[in-house]
């Protein structure tokens, strides 16, 4: 999601980096302050601030998070050690310091002594490095179980592509499970079958390939010298499709005349990875998301549990049946899940879509229909008060959805895609409502549906996330676009 990383989720981090520094400019004083004649800390708390003083410390917090934002502590750098991400801190921290001592020799500060430098120093690059060390354990952690698992894409069959291939799925906290290799046939291709990965495709196919299937990275190792417009044209699908590409190369100058999308470098056993993305590289953000959901979701179950146990009651005594529609949708990078609903329809009523297709009123490859005749009476009173949709939250629960992005999508629906571009919006997880749902739903085109579910990906804030969440409830009730 562009500029997601900008914004609250990336901000929850900045936070603590803020308090950690504070922290450490009011421990490193206090513990100066005592050395002084007459101390009390009651003295300590009254101490003034001058207004120099208040304007250096604001100084200091920017500086600090423009630090670590230049050195891209912000982001999850798959590929990059602890003791990289300790270097990178330590030298942050260093900078700040050296800076701090700089301005207080120019400005009075009582307390800028050597002691209350180096504790400064000490406290803000052993706690900041704990933070990240923290946050990169936690993950790998969940990796390690074989959890959120990253399904790599490799283009390029040498034996170089091959050993990284292994290196990555032998560290098991990167969480990458490869699924096999892209390539045309050349006179290595005999030695690289004998690897055991699967060549799943060659470079021709490979767009389609990547229609069709689950990839959530791709990762290139091609001579950029012969093969330059095949490379251009494969980063140019997978970012249409918000897919993150990753290069093990060293023509790095020819990658940066390709001017596709942000690009970042990362270190991996002695390798430079280059990362060509156009959203957020790292799952910081996405996990601090994936919280909100949990903490949402599990509240919202809480509060509508009642009224759900009564309309299950009501299903079972109007219509014969199970109580939920079980469905498969297309989540994060087209994988599938089973969508629970209420069920609003008669029995087998996909057994007789295909006899109402020439109803259909949507447009585009998705089917809808105003006074669909296979809707029981209690189901039409659940769908146009979005009721129905209730049981999504134990999908939100198990990771597959989430509170706010594009709604799922049937499979039916998906094979009737015919541009490259619609399927960016697979490259976020779906949601229980976006702003489709909340500008009109039904009563918009597929093309609109579309656009705003990519407006959504591209402008993607915390504060966005609240306004159509906000915005949701006052939709329903107004029943806007829904049968």
């Amino acid at each position: 999601m562009r500029r997601l990383s900008q914004k609250f989720l990336r901000l929850l981090i900045k936070i603590l980096d803020q308090v950690i520094l504070l922290t450490a400019l009011l421990t490193a004083a206090a513990a100066v302050y005592h050395d002084l004649e007459d101390f009390s800390f009651m003295g300590f708390l009254s101490l003034r601030l001058e207004i120099s003083n208040i304007f250096v410390v604001l100084g200091l917090m920017v500086l600090w998070s423009g630090l670590l934002s230049a050195m891209h502590l912000y982001q999850l750098r798959k590929f990059s050690s602890w003791r990289r991400d300790a270097l990178d801190v330590c030298q942050a921290a260093t900078i700040l310091t050296l800076v701090f001592l700089l301005v207080s020799s120019l400005i009075n500060i009582s307390f800028a002594k050597p002691l209350f430098f180096f504790l400064f120093w000490a406290i803000l690059t052993l706690a900041s490095q704990l933070l990240r060390l923290l946050w990169r354990s936690w993950l790998e952690f969940f990796q390690r179980q074989g959890l959120h698992l990253t399904q790599v894409l490799m283009v390029g069959t040498n034996s170089r592509s091959v050993a990284f291939a292994r290196a990555i799925e032998n560290k098991l906290e990167l969480g990458y499970r490869v699924i096999g290799f892209v390539d045309n046939d050349w006179f290595g291709l005999k030695k690289f079958l004998a690897s055991g990965y699967p060549l799943l495709s060659d470079l021709k196919n490979f767009p389609q390939y990547l229609r069709e299937n689950v990839v959530d990275e791709v990762i290139i190792d091609l001579p950029l010298n012969t093969y330059y417009q095949q490379v251009a044209t494969i980063v140019s699908h997978c970012l249409e499709q918000g897919i993150l590409v990753r290069f093990v190369s060293d023509s790095f100058y020819l990658l940066r005349n390709l001017r596709l999308g942000r690009t970042a470098f990362e270190e991996f056993n002695d390798t430079t990875v280059i990362s060509v993305y156009n959203g957020v590289l790292g799952g910081l953000p996405l996990a601090a998301k994936r919280l909100v959901d949990m903490v949402g979701a599990l509240a919202l179950l809480a509060l509508f549990s009642p009224l759900m146990v009564v309309v299950a009651l009501l299903i079972k005594l109007t219509s014969p049946g199970p109580v939920f529609f079980v469905q498969e949708r297309l989540g994060l990078n087209k994988r599938l899940f089973r969508m629970y609903k209420f069920r609003t329809m008669v029995v087998d009523a996909e057994q007789h879509q295909a006899e109402l297709e020439k109803l259909n009123e949507m447009g585009g490859p998705t089917f809808k229909i105003k006074d669909d005749p296979r809707v029981t009476p209690l189901g039409a009173i659940l769908r146009r008060t979005s009721i129905d949709e209730l049981p999504q939250l134990v999908n939100v629960l198990n990771g597959d959805m989430s509170l706010v992005g594009p709604r799922p999508l049937p499979v039916r629906d998906y094979r009737g895609f015919n541009e490259d571009w619609h399927r960016r919006r697979f490259s976020v997880k779906p949601g229980l409502t976006c702003l489709w749902q909340i500008q009109g739903r039904n009563s918009l085109s597929f093309e609109t549906w579309m656009k705003l579910d990519l407006q959504y990906i591209d402008q993607w804030s915390f504060w966005l996330d609240i306004k159509i969440l906000l915005g949701t409830l006052p939709a329903v009730l107004q029943k806007k676009g829904a049968y």
